[in-house]
């Protein structure tokens, strides 16, 4: 199941625009009420009553759809654009039986057509509003030649007349236009304005992103600059303890052990200041990605020695080419621990390229992502792990983003997580040997 596509803010708004279709149900509901009121208050004859059992039929039905959707708006089932879709789908099929019954495309009504259709402009995508469209304009079309005449009107009043002719075919030529224009430029302005506010909440969220790695970087950075004292001290401690110590076998293995990981910590304080100056002149190396992920598998399984993988590499003619850096490296090493973190099963990682990216999955047994937090994996601060600060992903994701590529997480059908790393490929293709 995938926690990307559908985001909750998306969800709600969908929730938001059918409840307003909800309140114009009512309204039209409301409507249509007065207007047979009006009508059977003006007409007493019996020759001019409406076909009161299918019009009052169809206003029941119409309600009862009204208030069954009132009751599915109290679920928790997001609202797709299909079930929108159905929806203005049953408002054109209600209108097309009340007009067909009311005088066909003479009646006045018949311009509410365009109601559903505005709709389905702004909040659907094309095809549906095409589909939408193409449905009213198909309904108002057979409606010119069949049709129930309301009152004494009569098929040859309809036909006969040369003036009301031209008067319904006016009427038809106005809707097929505004039809036209609603489906197509409605659609693109409103297309025009989800891509615009995409735009602005995806900058928003990357001045917020970088905000944070300035942070977490300022925090390293001073964190780094801290620890360098106290290594100092423990280094000139060990020495002493060394030559005070140097006749006592076990105590001095202790601490031949003790300064070489102070000597590591010491190498990771000087790697951290080599990645910032690698960083800063954009120094990257061009490297065929199946050996770099070779090569990072075999550092990862020196770290984690316990960790088990199988890894797979699809076939193909002519190996991909990707800039790395030393961040990169670590970006793929979190996605690797994490992984590694959920479950002690196997882990699967399968690396594969077309013409546009190279794709890297890794897949792991674990309980997956819950769901509650999903929107929130890859924020700083944020672990599903119950343990950790959360940053490994969030400076994963941002490394990526830097590249170019993005980083989607999956839960797997069949169980675990499926963290899926995409990168742009670089177009210098050359044949293995």
């Amino acid at each position: 199941m995938s926690l990307t596509p559908q985001h909750p803010l998306s969800l709600s708004a969908s929730a938001a625009n059918l409840r307003w279709l909800v309140v114009i149900r009512l309204i039209v509901l409301t409507g249509l009420a007065v207007a047979l009121a009006y009508v059977e208050l003006n007409n007493a004859s019996a020759d001019r009553q409406l076909m009161y059992p299918i019009h009052f039929s169809a206003l029941l039905v119409y309600a009862g759809i009204t208030l069954a959707t009132l009751f599915r708006l109290r679920q928790n089932w997001p609202v797709t654009d299909f079930e929108y879709f159905a929806q203005l789908l049953c408002d054109v099929v209600i209108v097309t039986v009340m007009l067909y019954f009311s005088g066909g495309a003479s009646n006045p009504f018949v311009s509410y057509y365009l109601v559903p259709l505005t709709i389905s402009a702004a909040i659907l995508p094309w095809r549906y509003t095409w589909m939408i469209a193409g449905l009213s304009l198909a309904a108002y079309s057979v409606m010119l030649f069949y049709f129930r005449p309301m009152g004494d009107m009569s098929a040859h009043a309809h036909h006969g007349s040369s003036s009301f002719n031209q008067h319904v075919l006016g009427m038809w030529f106005n809707f097929t236009l505004s039809a036209g224009l609603i489906t197509y430029f409605v659609v693109k302005m409103a297309s025009s304005l989800r891509q615009q506010e995409a735009r602005l909440v995806s900058h928003r969220e990357d001045e917020l992103r970088d905000e944070q790695i300035l942070a977490v970087a300022t925090l390293a950075a001073g964190t780094a600059h801290e620890l360098g004292t106290p290594l100092s001290t423990i280094t000139v401690l060990i020495d002493e303890m060394e030559q005070d110590h140097s006749d006592q076998g076990p105590l001095k293995d202790d601490l031949h052990l003790l300064r070489q990981q102070v000597d590591s910590c010491r190498e990771i304080l000087r790697g951290l200041v080599n990645t910032a100056e690698t960083h800063s002149t954009a120094q990257r190396n061009r490297i065929a990605v199946d050996d770099y992920v070779k090569h990072i598998l075999e550092h990862w399984q020196v770290l984690r020695p316990n960790a088990l993988f199988e890894f797979s590499i699809a076939k193909h003619d002519t190996t991909a080419l990707l800039e790395v850096d030393a961040t990169l490296e670590q970006a793929i090493g979190n996605l690797l621990n994490n992984a590694a973190d959920a479950s002690e099963q196997t882990l699967q990682i399968n690396l594969d390229w077309n013409e546009q990216h190279i794709t890297l999955s890794i897949r792991d047994h674990g309980p997956g992502v819950p769901l509650d937090i999903a929107h929130q994996i890859g924020k700083p601060f944020v672990t599903a792990k119950g343990k950790g600060l959360g940053l490994g992903l969030f400076l994963s994701h941002a490394t990526i983003a830097r590249y170019g590529g993005e980083i989607r997480l999956l839960n797997h059908p069949e169980g675990g997580t499926v963290a899926e790393l995409q990168l742009p490929r670089i177009h210098q293709d050359t044949h293995h040997a």
